[in-house]
């Protein structure tokens, strides 16, 4: 069993700084788990923690159902991928890659069969006898993995082990750890500030701010149900639209009033009894770019006024940006007519979609479902 658990861990440096405050969280045994947020939200302390590189402050840490709060990390059963590869630079491939085996005194042939198993698995055979210094970046990081699969780790600990890569070979990379954990069965607890990494690779992600859990859930479920604020700006590229809105109205007549324009609420996925608590009070209403579609004046379609400030051409798809009564409104669409910058159109939002924040505590009106139940994390 390689289950992780977590259980309200604090980390503090000093008096006023706070790494990690009350975290807790459940990681299955074999589970693909990927910690994102910003640089310095906690999320490498962690998965150091986890490692036994770092001491909790506070709290328990359990793998495979044992405390290992005394737990030297030699004796963890967990290899660990850092970012800047740390391989040896005088020893070849092969010898980098035995190197803890051979500490651990395992036996030669058993050693070399270990290895060239690694490496046929990362395709790095012809590599063995090269050293660092003469490898590419991708070439290092797949050393660095083989150098982890040799120990037969209960758990794999990666630590933004693709920020060094150019866009090509960080997809690449992505694709061939994903085949790797389905290949080795392993537990893999993954660092990223990435947030495309962590939605394309995750079995389950958990996102991090200023050393507390935001959110955890699978990556479609926070993708559409972002339990705060910060979750739904951070996860999904371009950003999600926020517009400031009042509750108005009544009956059927309740509406979500911006400062120039009126957003319907028939469709919208909260219903009447839950807009009523929060009449006359200040909401922040969040939209997809890919939920926002546009149509010229003359389209009969009902929209609110926009002005087209600039679009840019990804090749497949635009990201058109406009000025809505002074709100910021990006719509993701498929290349289309060149827009004039300046030229008048109509926004259409698809209220089915629009997710309903508080102004002040930043909460979904509504808390989504995100596995409370089976993975439990701190709310913020």
């Amino acid at each position: 069993m390689a289950s992780i658990k977590l259980e309200n861990i604090t980390k503090k440096y000093s008096k006023n700084i706070t790494a990690l405050e009350n975290v807790s969280l459940n990681i299955d045994d074999g589970e693909f788990v990927v910690l994102v947020g910003p640089s310095g939200c906690g999320k490498s302390t962690t998965l150091r923690i986890i490692a036994g590189l770092e001491n909790a402050t506070e709290g328990n840490l359990y793998i495979g159902g044992q405390s290992v709060k005394n737990v030297k990390p030699k004796d963890r059963n967990i290899a660990m991928v850092f970012q800047n590869y740390a391989l040896y630079p005088h020893l070849t491939v092969f010898d980098n890659m035995a190197f803890g085996l051979k500490m651990r005194k395992v036996d030669r042939d058993e050693i070399k069969k270990k290895i060239i198993q690694a490496a046929q698995m990362l395709h790095i055979e012809d590599l063995l006898n090269r050293k660092p210094g003469e490898l590419s970046g991708g070439q290092k990081q797949r050393v660095a993995l083989g150098r982890a699969i040799v120990r037969e780790p209960r758990v794999f600990l990666l630590d933004e082990p693709l920020s060094n890569l150019d866009a090509e070979l960080r997809m690449q990379m992505r694709i061939e750890i994903i085949k790797l954990h389905k290949k080795l069965e392993a537990t893999f607890v993954y660092v990223t500030h990435d947030q495309t990494e962590a939605m394309t690779m995750a079995d389950r992600i958990v996102v991090m701010k200023d050393g507390i859990i935001q959110q955890a859930g699978t990556p479609e479920s926070i993708y559409k149900n972002p339990s705060n604020i910060f979750v739904a700006g951070f996860i999904g590229s371009p950003r999600m639209n926020f517009i400031e809105v009042t509750v108005t109205g009544r009956g059927e007549n309740i509406g979500l009033s911006a400062k120039n324009f009126t957003l319907p609420t028939v469709g919208c996925p909260y219903d009447d009894d839950i807009l009523k608590r929060y009449m006359g009070r200040k909401l922040k209403a969040g939209i997809r770019p890919e939920d926002v579609r546009y149509v010229t004046k003359k389209d009969k379609s009902e929209g609110i006024y926009a002005v087209h400030e600039i679009t840019e051409v990804l090749g497949h798809e635009a990201y058109v940006h406009f000025d809505c009564f002074g709100e910021k409104i990006t719509a993701r669409s498929a290349v289309k007519e060149v827009i004039e910058e300046g030229a008048g159109v109509k926004i259409i939002f698809d209220v089915k979609k629009v997710q309903l924040f508080d102004a002040e505590s930043e909460k979904n009106i509504v808390l989504p479902s995100i596995d409370h139940e089976k993975y439990f994390c701190t709310e913020n």
